[in-house]
């Protein structure tokens, strides 16, 4: 039996932490685990750890926090006193240093929520989900100094479900890199696997997503909508304006029908639900947040939002 593989696992989210579950149920070694600090979050502003610093504390794995610069001596000489075999990143949120790429002998590898080339960047899956892709997966890529552009190593696909979200689909493919990524973990030590340049003719990117990025812009295609929809859920979600406060859009459907009215414009508003129109088409929305309150059926919202039909939902907040 060869050695187990001395692993640094790097990773933040809960994408990250299926992988490093699956190298803790695996036969190498997670020696330490690299994070980025606690966060303040919700309205409480109240510290919470990343979900992959939960996972190794509740293991008795160090965990390194850094927040100076990891190009800096003191943290890569810290990574190098633990002697990896490899490198495994997951979600980080840092690009690594050619020292840290270099250091282990079997190098740096990446869990990419995407068929590289496509969508290098930040918010692949809800890209894929933004764009109604008909075919999604993950790859696992030999890191190197530019943004996701290192060989490949080898991908899984799988085929969304109707009315997919970012959100179910983060689930999914966290999955699917976990087991991808030990197949892959496995080839590195037979020597089985065969890089593989990535063709940059057909690369596209999916840049970080912002909260603006939500607003529903109704002059477009009811289709192109529900997509978006589907693509920023759970975050930074679909919403628009009514009366000033935001409505965040959930759980959206396409009306195929010649609305007649100007785009975002509400043509029912009742007891069979909130139907809005669009540039083409119109959308149902089945679910809602209003400004304050909790996520919930757009029915039962409506009996209280006095919201009639002809009533213009605007683009942007208004007084």
């Amino acid at each position: 039996m060869p050695e187990p593989l001395r692993i640094i696992f790097m990773g933040t989210p809960q994408f990250a932490e299926v992988s490093l579950q699956a190298l803790l149920d695996g036969p190498d070694k997670v020696v330490a685990v690299v994070t980025q600090p606690d966060r303040a979050k919700g309205r409480g502003k109240k510290m919470q750890e990343p979900p992959v610093k939960i996972l190794a504390k509740a293991r008795d794995i160090p965990v390194l926090q850094p927040t100076m610069d990891i190009r800096s001596e003191e943290f890569q000489n810290g990574i190098a006193s633990y002697q990896p075999d490899l490198i495994v990143v997951a979600a980080y949120g840092r690009m690594l240093p050619k020292k840290l790429l270099e250091l282990p002998p079997l190098g740096c590898i990446n869990v990419h929520g995407s068929l590289l080339p496509k969508y290098r960047g930040a918010a692949p899956i809800q890209q894929s989900i933004i764009n109604n892709d008909s075919e999604v997966g993950v790859t696992i890529m030999q890191l190197d100094e530019e943004m996701d552009t290192g060989d490949i190593l080898c991908r899984a696909r799988i085929l969304p479900d109707p009315g997919e979200t970012a959100g179910s689909l983060f689930i999914k493919l966290a999955a699917l890199g976990s087991d991808t990524l030990l197949r892959a973990i496995r080839g590195l030590k037979e020597g089985t696997l065969l890089p593989t340049p990535q063709d940059k003719a057909l690369a596209t990117y999916a840049p970080m997503l912002k909260k603006e990025d939500g607003l529903i812009n109704w002059q477009q295609d009811a289709v192109k909508l529900e997509s978006l929809i589907r693509g920023l859920d759970p975050w930074p979600t679909g919403y628009c304006f009514f009366n000033g406060k935001r409505l965040r859009l959930f759980k959206p459907e396409v009306v195929y029908l010649d609305p007649g009215v100007e785009a975002g414009t509400v043509l029912q508003a009742d007891e069979a639900g909130l139907v809005i129109a669009c540039a083409t088409n119109a959308l149902k929305i089945n679910e809602i947040q209003p400004e304050g309150k909790k996520r919930m059926i757009t029915t039962d919202w409506l009996r209280g939002a006095n919201l009639p039909a002809g009533t213009s939902l605007q683009p942007e907040k208004s007084a």
